[in-house]
């Protein structure tokens, strides 16, 4: 009998627990998150690596955590990655989320209103980005939201009165953005509160007002006019410091900061009813004036109608130009739903200088004077009309694949350049966007002795001495101990090689990002108006694959560009396949080490080569957390590495002759 019962268990309980070892992750939760990726288009830190496209089970991705029974992603944290990219909308497809915790990157572009649709979602952490645009609405609609926060962004407009459904909301945070209007706090004519915020039955409550559960609020270093509503007097000063409010503290912001004084509120009745007052006073004044005096009238009050007509097409030309807001479909369909509105805030490019497409095509010869080409851009070569020789890049993009985010790219990567100021690294001089034609251009400092590849395979050999090849080493080295170093957050070359090393007059070297939108213009045109990112080209052991451009990948590109360097072999043959390889058996063996030396040379210090051949066994390590930093490669390279004229001269009793050629 207890046989055949537990038969009869088997059997019913057995297909059951076998549908639940195998029932699959709900797949709109896996395209979500696949789609949040694809909207992130830099991942310095390599977050998603173990993201796997194809993987149906998301619960052992970085970042991300599982229900218990590993059917459902209740949080996402991915906080100080440097992050650069979009918020995707479909991140409301994973309707479990409990936490969203993106703090600390760089997201740009606008909050997406379906994030209101997370119902579940109790903890909202978007501080510390480049979000701009207004707060959506729908924010109003987080049911069991306990905190937001929403800090340190570039946000826009009026603080939602929605908010004030939020009645389980503990925490707000929306200090250092730039809000404007009021605090959206109405307590109606009777008040009463006690130590914690709570508020008399009787009274009418509106906007923040409701928020019985808020214990922390920071409204601070925005634009916020009026007064400090009397329900929100529990939190202390500092919550409202830096605005433009109407309170007797020297922490509040300047009337010359704050615009003016915004126009006083008044009652509707009493405004209709002057308002009428004054119409017909104003009729009766008309019916007793002189005629002489009514056409003076009319004569003035036309000039001052022309007057402030052309003051408003002015300022809205001003302002035009000053930022605009476009929309971005985010995927191809005529539907008004799939498109979301992203605020383009070319304030970022205020200390940017911008040039017209009319004064590069004078100084580059109508654009004909062509340096270098690629399927992605066009490099020409310029001089100023009393400035600096100019080396411009005009990106090869139809304007029918130019989508809202390539244009926002654009603009962020410009800011990026213009950041960058280091004697070994290209010098943006500004940049030129016009619409007609269509036109997007870079403009740098040209360096005028071409790129290293150039002198590498094709110069003539007694021109690039041994001690020469080393004070390149060494620049390039500086200039990326300052990228990955000294500038905050660290700039990384897209393709790292001879070919973005570019040489002044007296050889010295600099470092330029010319393709770090091949792939993104590259896939703009296959997938136009869609959004996606693979990350940048990047050099990987044993093959020239796409990855993730990450400091570590520029480390172990800079450790085959010494190769190329001392050998004079390029970093990969159709005949003699990859440098790397053919270098590994002399790498290893200190005796055979000047087999790698390129036969060119008259001579080379041996002290020299065991210091480089050292540095590229460090960069080139299979484990890329093995990799030693720029800055102590650089500092390696610097105190056991002797470029003077001195120890070139000791070094070859033919030095006289190569310096003088070289001189």
């Amino acid at each position: 009998m207890r046989t055949w019962v537990l038969f009869v268990v088997l059997v019913t309980v057995g297909p059951m627990f076998l549908m639940t070892c195998y029932a699959s992750f709900p797949l709109n939760e896996v395209y979500a998150l696949n789609n949040f990726r694809e909207a992130i288009y830099e991942d310095p830190l390599l977050v998603f690596s173990n993201w796997n496209a194809l993987d149906s089970d998301p619960c052992d991705w970085s970042g991300i955590f599982c229900s218990m029974a590993r059917d459902h992603v209740l949080k996402i944290n991915i906080s100080g990655a440097s992050l650069k990219g979009f918020l995707s909308p479909n991140l409301h497809l994973i309707f479990s989320l409990q936490e969203l915790i993106l703090h600390g990157n760089v997201l740009i572009g606008t909050i997406p209103k379906e994030i209101g649709l997370l119902k579940n979602l109790k903890v909202l952490d978007l501080g510390s980005n480049q979000l701009t645009g207004p707060i959506p609405l729908t924010l109003g609609n987080l049911s069991n939201i306990m905190k937001i926060n929403l800090q340190s962004n570039g946000l826009t407009g009026k603080l939602p009165y929605e908010l004030g459904n939020l009645k389980y909301l503990e925490e707000l945070r929306l200090d250092r953005n730039k809000l404007k209007g009021t605090v959206p706090a109405s307590n109606g004519s009777k008040f009463t509160s006690n130590v914690h915020g709570m508020y008399a039955s009787g009274a009418k409550l509106t906007g923040l007002c409701r928020l019985s559960q808020l214990k922390v609020a920071d409204f601070s270093f925005n634009f916020f006019f009026g007064s400090i509503p009397k329900c929100l007097h529990y939190l202390p000063k500092s919550s409202f410091q830096g605005n433009c409010l109407q309170e007797k503290d020297p922490r509040q912001r300047s009337t010359a900061l704050c615009g003016g004084t915004p126009p006083a509120k008044s009652h509707p009745t009493q405004s209709n009813n002057k308002h009428q007052s004054a119409e017909g006073g104003a009729r009766h004044k008309a019916t007793s004036k002189p005629t002489w005096l009514l056409a003076l009238e009319v004569v003035t009050g036309v000039i001052a109608g022309s007057l402030f007509l052309v003051a408003i097409l002015t300022a809205i030309n001003k302002y035009k130009n000053k930022s605009s807001f476009i929309i971005i479909p985010w995927k191809k369909s005529a539907s008004e739903k799939d498109h979301m509105t992203v605020y383009v805030d070319t304030e970022m490019l205020k200390d940017v200088l911008r040039y017209s497409r009319q004064e590069l095509e004078v100084a580059c010869e109508d654009f004909s004077n062509i340096i270098g080409s690629s399927p992605d851009s066009l490099v020409y070569k310029g001089t100023m009309k009393g400035g600096p020789e100019i080396a411009v890049i005009s990106l090869c993009v139809k304007e029918e694949h130019w989508t809202a985010y390539l244009e926002l790219y654009f603009q962020k990567e410009v800011a990026e350049l213009a950041r960058i100021n280091h004697e070994n690294t290209a010098k943006l001089l500004g940049y030129c966007s016009e619409s007609s034609p269509f036109t997007r251009m870079l403009v740098f400092e040209y360096a005028s002795n071409g790129t290293l590849y150039e002198h590498l395979h094709y110069g003539e050999g007694c021109q690039f001495s041994w001690t020469r090849r080393m004070k390149i080493v060494i620049g390039i080295a500086k200039g990326l101990k300052y990228l990955h170093s000294e500038l905050v957050p660290p700039f990384t070359i897209s393709e790292l090689n001879s070919n973005a090393v570019y040489l002044t007059e007296d050889f010295s070297p600099r470092l330029v990002d010319f393709e770090s939108w091949k792939t993104i213009i590259a896939r703009s045109e296959k997938n136009s108006g869609a959004i996606s990112s693979e990350g940048a080209i990047c050099v990987l052991p044993n093959s020239l694959e796409s990855c993730h451009l990450d400091v570590q990948g520029n480390i172990y590109a800079f450790g085959v560009l010494l190769l190329e360097i001392i050998s004079g072999r390029p970093p990969y043959c159709k005949d003699k396949g990859c440098l790397v390889d053919w270098a590994k058996e002399f790498l290893e063996l200190r005796e055979v080490l000047p087999y790698v030396v390129d036969p060119e040379l008259k001579h080379f210090k041996y002290e020299d080569l065991t210091v480089i051949c050292e540095v590229v066994n460090l960069c080139i390590h299979p484990n890329s957390s093995s990799r030693t930093s720029m800055r102590d490669l650089c500092a390696m390279l610097e105190s056991n590495i002797d470029t003077s004229i001195t120890a070139e001269l000791k070094a070859s009793s033919l030095a006289w002759a190569e310096l003088a050629l070289s001189s």
